[in-house]
């Protein structure tokens, strides 16, 4: 596993938990969670990607 995509995760992680607290602290609860709706969504993104990508290694890998 890349180290590389722990450390993506985590930086979409911080950045949507900074902006939420931002967001609610100052009245706008829904924009936060539009905030971190989105960020989930970029998060699964790149683990479909990443999975797909396993999917297709595996695939090759048993073709004969």
């Amino acid at each position: 596993m890349e180290v590389d995509l722990i450390f993506k995760i985590a930086a979409v992680g911080i950045l949507v938990a900074v902006l939420n607290i931002l967001l609610s602290r100052s009245g706008r609860e829904e924009q936060g969670l539009m905030v971190t709706l989105a960020g989930l969504l970029i998060v699964l993104g790149i683990i479909i990607q990443k999975v797909s990508d396993l999917f297709h290694l595996i695939q090759t890998l048993f073709q004969f």
